[in-house]
């Protein structure tokens, strides 16, 4: 009985250290990132996953499309956004 507290305690330690030092914050950022791209909408400025600064011009289930600086309309996947810097009422104001 003893060796096996011995054996199978540090086991059990270990992946509880795991859970919440990794697997435990790592699941929150998910769930974070899930909500800001979900919560897109028209007139957010945001910055893409390859580093694009723009205005969100219209949203669909699973694309965006981003107005640049110079006009232009780009086409991106809802999962490019990486962050939204400023939402629509801040933007307008």
């Amino acid at each position: 009985m003893n060796a096996l507290v011995t054996q199978v305690l540090p086991l059990v330690l270990m992946f509880a250290v795991f859970y919440f030092l990794l697997i435990r914050p790592q699941q929150k950022r998910q769930k974070a990132v899930a909500a800001m791209q979900s919560g897109l909408q028209k007139g957010d400025r945001i910055i893409t996953i390859g580093g694009l600064h723009g205005v969100i011009d219209s949203v669909s289930d699973t694309t965006v499309v981003i107005k640049t600086g110079d006009g232009s309309h780009l086409t991106f996947e809802r999962n490019a956004v990486r962050e939204v810097t400023a939402k629509k009422e801040a933007v307008t104001n």
